[in-house]
């Protein structure tokens, strides 16, 4: 449908289903929706069946926005949002948001800012003509968060006009042609790292993830002729800020991709601390970037973030909808439905098809499912993992075994995801008596990665909520918790003679502030090191795992070797990702049961076995492509 038919189409709708007293003064397309300004906004909204209505007809996501002229100014309507809200709500900030004519008020109680049945909002939307939404202010402040959100502010006249383009992009005219689809494996497949995925139809191409390779320096494949040149992508889909996943959007960008980026808001937040870290070590390396904060904050203004379950169109025949993947904070399952209804294909980034201290388990119930393609990260025949209950007592026995004998633990840690869940852990393990209370000191960005959990409640377990915000009981605001600010902190850490534990990054031992307490305390026996998350071929984590003898370090112009006399212990419990066991039980448990299963993300020996498995008990078509293979799915 062309952008001028489907402003007709439109206007039908709205005639047709609008009263004669709901005047609209505007419609636009903005990114993927329909918006309609009107100067009756509550009447509009009242009850809410005549926007059902309007989106059925149009099956589109249609938003309603108040007309310009009747928004107070944002100072003015800031007084009487003070007025209104009642001192109990504990307001704490506003975000005006002049693109949406939405009004954000954070509130440490959002049910007394939100009122009994919603009085105090209806009354504010009478008032001032902003549309109010209230969140709850974070019990951990966010700099990332707060930076993101006054990046959209000042960048509103860019986003406005770049989302304008990106909805006439999608309303153009398919081609008459029947439909077809195929996937492309453009890097992540009979391996770990790199994960790219392009679908393809006549009409349309999507690239979902753009990551690294944290063991090398190899990139996806972005001189394949598929995904040339850039600016014909229609879309990029993020599943979650793992840097193997979203490490190279930026690149993109710089070298002319000019389209919208799709993923949850936690994963714009959590990839925008992920990539600015990634240029702070490459800057502390004296390497040279592949990319710089500008591009970052260019990705950020490009962002549309989406909820999980909110069925959204990103090009003239596809239509994306985000599931939980419960693999980290945000993590998503990106579900394509293809035309009308002719294919439907799901990829499932990293998923975690088991309840965790954070997340539920992945979503694997899907309205149409044709094709899957599936992480084969612990696919092997042996790869079966301890529960997270096996993991805890494991984990509490080594540490209690390393403090008691006066030795330091180190726990290499992803900022998102494990490191959130070992606190989780420690701080009801020492609360309970079961691990000695020493200080666990955070260094890399894991108190701003907890941080900006704490400002996502929504995507956390129900149980960890209600702990939370109900119980009044945060687990991460614990006193045994210190985070390492300095270099000069660090560097007492290391010389102390107290036993203590250590979160650091990064996970894999490939640089960051783990390394420096892993040098200082590899020699001693006493110490100990605990890897509670997959180590890629090539990094120096997995070489440990393998029993490195010593280890060699940079000291000035000359090397210096140091010998690994520390404990080293790996517990797999922890894992994000779903071991042999949950894999199979997960496409067990998937309705419905696709046709065709495509396995990436995995080590070739493991992908192949899972494979053949999955055939074998399913029936089902199983393959294993290579990278840069393309697979016709319709």
């Amino acid at each position: 449908m062309s952008f001028e038919s489907l402003l007709e189409q439109t206007r039908q709708a709205l005639k047709e289903v609008l009263p004669e007293t709901v005047e609209v003064t505007d419609i636009e397309l903005e990114g993927p929706h329909v918006v309609v300004y009107t100067k009756q906004l509550e009447s509009f909204l009242s009850g809410g069946e005549y926007l059902r209505q309007i989106a059925q007809r149009l099956h589109r996501r249609v938003l309603v926005r108040s007309d310009p002229a009747t928004l107070i100014d944002p100072k003015e309507a800031e007084k009487v949002v003070r007025e209104v809200i009642p001192p109990e709500a504990e307001l704490t900030q506003l975000f005006f948001e002049p693109e949406t004519g939405e009004v954000t008020i954070e509130a440490a109680n959002p049910g007394a800012a939100i009122g009994r049945g919603g009085a105090v909002l209806n009354d504010l939307k009478r008032r001032i003509g902003w549309i109010p939404t209230v969140v709850r202010t974070p019990p951990i402040p966010s700099k990332t968060v707060e930076e993101v959100r006054i990046h959209l502010r000042n960048s509103f006249d860019d986003r406005r006009s770049f989302l304008k383009k990106v909805g006439t992009r999608i309303a153009r005219d398919p081609l008459p042609e029947k439909l077809w689809a195929r996937t492309t494996a453009l890097g992540g497949y009979r391996e770990v790292g790199r994960s790219a995925h392009l679908l393809t139809t006549q009409n349309s191409k999507i690239l979902i993830d753009v990551g690294l390779d944290p063991g090398s320096d190899r990139t996806p494949f972005f001189n394949a002729p598929e995904l040339l040149p850039l600016d014909s992508l229609d879309a990029v889909v993020i599943t979650h800020a793992h840097l193997d996943h979203c490490g190279l959007v930026p690149v993109l960008l710089k070298y002319g991709y000019k389209g919208p980026v799709y993923c949850t808001a936690p994963t714009r937040d959590l990839m925008t601390l992920m990539l600015l870290d990634a240029i702070k070590v490459v800057n502390q390396e004296a390497r040279r970037g592949l990319y710089d904060s500008s591009h970052v904050r260019d990705l950020v203004t490009r962002t549309v973030p989406l909820r999980w379950g909110e069925t959204t169109d990103i090009a003239p025949d596809v239509r994306l909808t985000l599931h939980n993947a419960g693999h980290i904070l945000g993590s998503s399952i990106c579900h394509f439905h293809l035309g009308e209804g002719d294919h439907n294909l799901a990829y499932s980034g990293d998923i975690k098809f088991e309840r965790s201290w954070l997340f539920n388990p992945a979503t694997n119930r899907f309205p149409r499912l044709e094709t899957l393609v599936l992480e084969s990260t612990y696919g092997g025949f042996r790869d079966v993992q301890p529960s997270r209950q096996q993991a805890t007592d494991e984990f509490t026995a080594l540490a209690t075994h390393v403090l008691a004998r006066g030795g330091k633990l180190i726990v290499p840690v992803f900022a998102v995801g494990r490191s959130q869940e070992v606190m989780l852990v420690l701080e009801e393990r020492m609360r309970a008596g079961k691990i000695p209370r020493v200080p666990v000191y955070l260094d890399g960005m894991i108190f701003e990665a907890t941080a900006i959990h704490t400002a996502y409640p929504e995507f956390l377990n129900s149980q960890l909520r209600t702990q939370i915000f109900q119980q009044g009981d945060n687990p991460f605001l614990s006193d045994i918790f210190h985070r390492v600010d300095s270099s000069q902190m660090r560097m007492g850490i290391v010389d102390g003679k107290e036993p203590c534990i250590v979160l650091a990054t990064s996970g894999m031992m490939s640089g960051g502030p783990v390394m420096e307490y892993f040098r200082a305390w590899a020699p001693d026996e006493k110490n100990g090191l605990l890897f509670v998350g997959y180590q890629a071929e090539g990094t120096f984590g997995r070489r440990l795992q393998r029993g490195l003898p010593e280890a060699t370090f940079l000291d000035g112009p000359r090397q210096a070797s140091v010998p690994v006399k520390l404990e080293i212990a790996t517990i797999e419990g922890f894992s994000g990702h779903s071991d042999r066991t949950q894999l199979m039980n997960f496409v067990a448990s998937l309705d419905p049961r696709p046709q065709r299963i495509l396995l990436n993300h995995g080590e070739e020996s493991k992908a192949i076995d899972l494979c053949s498995s999955l055939h074998k008990r399913f029936g089902v078509e199983s393959r294993l492509p290579y990278n840069l293979e393309t697979v016709r799915v319709l």
